[in-house]
C-alpha cells in the first residue's frame, strides 16, 4: 500500500538519511528511516555521489519512500547562477508531479519557486541560522529548519524554546521544527560553505563538486623554509560527528528531527547507522541506554568514518582524523555480482570475478532493491560439489536466508580491528573517546 508518511506514527524524534543511489534508498527505509533526503544531478551538494539522481528518479524514489510511509524530500541547496533556474524550475516541477513531501533550499531563488509550486520548504543548513531572531524570519519560508552546523546544545535548546514560547509557524500553519546533523561528516568551514575546492581546481564544494582538500595531508613550512614539526598533518580534517553517545541530551534539545550526512557512504554506512540510531532513540531517557552505548558504537565503527567527536554540540576541544581516508574497522572487498537466486532453496548463485570465498566469511549484497545484507557463509558449493573456499571467475552457489537479486554486488567483510596501525598514522578520536558523554 502506497500511502504519505504519517507524522504521528513517528516518534519524538525522526531519522532523516541519506540517499546518493537506489541501493542507498532501500537500505535506509529497511532499516527504519522516517525519510530520505536526496538529490538530483547537476544541483545538490553531493552531484559525485555514485548514480546520482536524474529528473526521472524523483518519483521512483518518491513512491518507494511512501511505500514505507517515509518522508522524501528532495535536496536543492546548492549555489544557484542565473543560468540554472531554468534546470531548477524543471526539477520543482517534477517534485511538484511526484509529490515530493519537502525540498531542501538555501537561495531565495529555490525557495520561491518552490513556494509557487506550493512544495513544502526545509531551510538548508547552507543559510546559518543560529538565532531565533533568523527563525522569526525564516519561518515565513519553510516548516523546518536545519541549525547551523556551528552551535552548541544549550544554543539549540533556547532556540527550541524559544519557538515554543513564541509559538512561531511556518507556511503550513504548524509550529516550526528544528532539524540538526547527528551522524556523519564535518567541514571545517562554517556550515560546510567552503571556498577552497573552487580555488584549488575549479570545482565548487558549494556546487557539489568538492575536490575534498581538507581530507589531504599537509606539511607546515615557515617563511625560512624550515618546516616544523606537527602533531597531525591532517590539519583541517575534523572527526565524524557522533552523538550516540550523548543522544540522550540531543533529544532533550527539543530537536525534532536528527539527520545522517553521508549520501557518498553507501548502503551499508546508512543500513547500518540507521538501524543504530533507531535502536538507541527508543531507549532514549531509560535506564538501559547507556549499557547499550559500547555495542552500538562498536557497530558505528564498523562502517566508514573518520574518527568519533561531538562536533561542536558540547562546546568541547576536538581532534583530526589522522588520516587520509576510511577508518572502519571493516573491508569490503568487491568479489563478484549475483546471476540468479532460488527462492524456494533460498540459494544465491554468485558470478564471482575477482578474489576469494571462503566458508566462515561475511558477505555483503547490496542492490537498488535489496538494499543491504549481510549473510555469512556456511556452504560453498560449486560445480555441484560442496568446497571450502572459491577462487577467481566462475559460478559458486550459497545458502542466502533473504531473498536477493540478479545484478546485486557482493563483497566480503574482512575484519581489520586487529591488525596494526601504520606508524605514520595518528591515531583519531574513536568511539571509545566520548563515551564519557554517553550519561
Amino acid at each position: 500500500m502506497i500511502g504519505r508518511p504519517d507524522p504521528s506514527s513517528r516518534g519524538p524524534v525522526s531519522i532523516v538519511a541519506p540517499a546518493g543511489n537506489h541501493a542507498m534508498v532501500a537500505a535506509a527505509l529497511q532499516a527504519g528511516a522516517d525519510a530520505i533526503y536526496f538529490g538530483v544531478e547537476n544541483l545538490n551538494l553531493r552531484n559525485q555521489a555514485s548514480g546520482a539522481f536524474g529528473l526521472e528518479d524523483i518519483a521512483q524514489i518518491t513512491r518507494k519512500c511512501h511505500r514505507f510511509h517515509a518522508g522524501a524530500y528532495l535536496t536543492l541547496n546548492s549555489v544557484i547562477y542565473d543560468r540554472d533556474i531554468r534546470l531548477v524550475q524543471s526539477i520543482l516541477d517534477a517534485a511538484k508531479l511526484a509529490a515530493v513531501d519537502a525540498v531542501i533550499a538555501s537561495d531565495p531563488a529555490v525557495i520561491e519557486e518552490a513556494r509557487t509550486r506550493n512544495l513544502t520548504v526545509h531551510l538548508s543548513t547552507q543559510v546559518s541560522v543560529s538565532n531565533l531572531a533568523a527563525v522569526r524570519f525564516w519561518a515565513r519560508y519553510a516548516d523546518v529548519i536545519v541549525l547551523a552546523r556551528e552551535l552548541d546544545l544549550s544554543m539549540i535548546a533556547r532556540i527550541v524554546a524559544g519557538i515554543e514560547a513564541e509559538d512561531i509557524r511556518g507556511p503550513s500553519g504548524q509550529r516550526v521544527q528544528i532539524e540538526v546533523f547527528g551522524h556523519g561528516a564535518l567541514c571545517i568551514a562554517v556550515s560546510g560553505r567552503c571556498g577552497m575546492s573552487l580555488y584549488s581546481d575549479l570545482a565548487s564544494a558549494n556546487r557539489g563538486a568538492c575536490r575534498q582538500n581538507c581530507r589531504r595531508k599537509y606539511r607546515v613550512i615557515d617563511e625560512r623554509g624550515v618546516e616544523l614539526e606537527i602533531d597531525n598533518e591532517y590539519i583541517m580534517s575534523p572527526n565524524d560527528i557522533c552523538t550516540l553517545p550523548f543522544l540522550n541530551r540531543v533529544v532533550e534539545s527539543g530537536i525534532r528531527m536528527l539527520k545522517i550526512e553521508g549520501r557518498n557512504r553507501g548502503p551499508d554506512y546508512v543500513s547500518n547507522t540507521v538501524s543504530v540510531y533507531r535502536e538507541a532513540l527508543a531507549l532514549a531517557g531509560k535506564p538501559e541506554f547507556a549499557d547499550r552505548v559500547p555495542g552500538w558504537m562498536h557497530r558505528l565503527e564498523q562502517v566508514y568514518h573518520r574518527g568519533f567527536s561531538s562536533g561542536y554540540y558540547l562546546g568541547e576541544k576536538q581532534g583530526w582524523a589522522g588520516a587520509d581516508g576510511n577508518l572502519s574497522s571493516i573491508r569490503k572487498v568487491f568479489v563478484g555480482e549475483v546471476s540468479n537466486y532460488y527462492g524456494r532453496l533460498s540459494v544465491a548463485e554468485i558470478q564471482m570475478r575477482t578474489g576469494k570465498v571462503a566458508l566462515g566469511n561475511q558477505l555483503a549484497f547490496f542492490g537498488k532493491t535489496t538494499g543491504s545484507h549481510i549473510e555469512s557463509v556456511r556452504e560453498i558449493r560449486k560445480d555441484d560439489t560442496s568446497v571450502d573456499q572459491s577462487s577467481g571467475p566462475g559460478l559458486l552457489t550459497i545458502p542466502v536466508g533473504k531473498k536477493v537479486r540478479k545484478g546485486d554486488q557482493v563483497y566480503v567483510l574482512e575484519n581489520l580491528a586487529d591488525q596494526p596501525q601504520k606508524k605514520s598514522e595518528k591515531s583519531p578520536k574513536s568511539g571509545a573517546g566520548i563515551l564519557q558523554n554517553a550519561k
